[in-house]
C-alpha cells in the first residue's frame, strides 16, 4: 500500500493496478475489498484481478496499456515470461531484505527468527529466477531486540516506497545503475506454515524469543500447557537456574517464566486458543498453572 501511494503521489502516471482476486476475510468469511483495490478505485486507476496470469483476456488488457515500467510489491505470484517482456523498461520489485540474503516469500519473518541485527529493502529487476535480478538500490534498517515482524515490515514498506520512487526516477532519466547479485551468497526465506509455530524448549531462551517475535502476527509461536494450546505473543530473556526445558519456574502475578535449553524465557503476553490476547497477569488469574508444570510440544 505505501508503494502504491508513493507512486500515485509521484510525477509518474500509474496507468493500472494488478492485484490478486478478492478472497473471504475475517471470521465471517465475507468478501471485502483489499486495501490496494480500494486505493486504486479511490484514485480512479483501472484495476485487474486475474486468477491466472496466462489468462488471454488479462494479457490483452495488459498489452493494451503499453506501460513503460512495471512495479511489483508483495504480489505473491511468479510472473510469466510474457508478463515480464511487456513493459518497455521491464519490471522492478520492492523486496524486503538486503539481497542476496533472504530471497523468497518470508524475508522479514525469517530474518527476525534468525536473530539478525539488521535487514533492509532492495529494489531489484525482476527476472525469471526467484529474487535473483540485478539491484538498483538498497537501504538498511536495524532490527531491535524486541521488534516483531509486523513492526519491521511496516517500517520497511515505508522505506521501500521512498526508495522505489527514486529508482523509478533514475530509470526514467536513464541514470539507473544495476548491480548483479552474488548468487553464491544467496540465502532463502521459505514461506511460513502453521508447522513453524511449534516451540522447541530445548533451544535457548534467545532463540525462542526470536521465534516468538518472528512469527508475529502469523502463524504465531505456540506451545501446550496442561493439555491446552497457548499462543505466545511477547517475551523477554532472563538469566536463571537450569531446569528441565519447558518447566515453569514461576507462575504468579506478572511472572510466567519457563526454563529452556539455555537461560530462562519470561512470557509477557499470551493468548489462550479461542480467547483474546492478554497480559500474563490476566492469564494467570484463576488458571491452575503452577511452578513445576511443563510446556510441551503436543497436548
Amino acid at each position: 500500500m505505501p508503494t502504491l501511494d508513493a507512486l500515485l503521489a509521484s510525477r509518474h502516471s500509474v496507468v493500472a493496478v494488478v492485484t490478486q482476486p478478492d478472497r473471504p476475510r475475517g471470521r465471517g468469511h465475507k468478501i471485502i475489498d483489499a486495501p490496494v483495490k480500494a486505493r486504486a478505485a479511490a484514485a480512479s486507476v483501472p484495476l485487474f484481478q486475474p486468477s491466472r496470469l496466462k489468462d488471454p483476456v488479462f494479457l490483452d488488457w495488459l498489452r493494451g496499456l503499453a506501460a513503460d515500467l512495471g512495479v511489483v510489491a508483495a504480489y505473491g505470484k511468479i510472473l510469466t515470461d510474457e508478463v515480464l517482456a511487456m513493459p518497455r523498461l521491464g519490471l522492478i520489485n520492492v523486496h524486503a531484505s538486503l539481497l542476496p540474503a533472504y530471497r523468497g516469500a518470508a524475508p522479514v519473518h525469517r530474518a527476525v527468527i534468525a536473530g539478525e541485527a539488521e535487514t533492509g529493502v532492495t529494489i531489484m529487476r525482476v527476472v525469471k529466477a526467484l529474487d535473483a535480478g540485478p539491484m538498483l538500490a538498497s537501504e538498511r534498517r536495524a532490527i531491535g531486540p524486541d521488534d516483531t515482524s509486523d513492526v519491521v515490515e511496516q517500517d520497511l514498506a515505508r522505506i521501500g516506497a521512498r526508495l522505489l520512487t527514486r529508482s523509478v526516477d533514475d530509470l526514467a532519466a536513464g541514470r539507473a545503475v544495476e548491480t548483479p547479485q552474488d548468487d553464491a551468497a544467496a540465502t532463502y526465506a521459505h514461506r511460513l506454515t502453521k508447522d513453524d509455530s511449534h516451540i522447541d524448549w530445548s533451544q535457548s531462551a534467545a532463540t525462542i524469543h526470536n521465534r516468538i517475535r518472528g512469527l508475529h502476527p502469523w502463524p504465531h509461536a505456540s506451545s501446550f500447557v496442561n493439555g491446552r494450546r497457548l499462543i505466545l505473543l511477547r517475551s523477554s530473556v532472563e538469566i536463571g537456574d537450569v531446569r528441565e526445558p519447558g518447566t515453569i519456574l514461576n507462575a504468579h502475578g506478572d511472572h510466567l517464566t519457563v526454563a529452556t535449553g539455555e537461560g530462562v524465557l519470561r512470557l509477557l503476553a499470551v493468548q489462550p486458543e479461542g480467547k483474546r490476547a492478554m497480559a500474563v497477569r490476566d492469564f494467570l488469574a484463576g488458571r491452575p498453572i503452577s511452578s513445576g508444570d511443563r510446556f510441551t510440544s503436543t497436548a
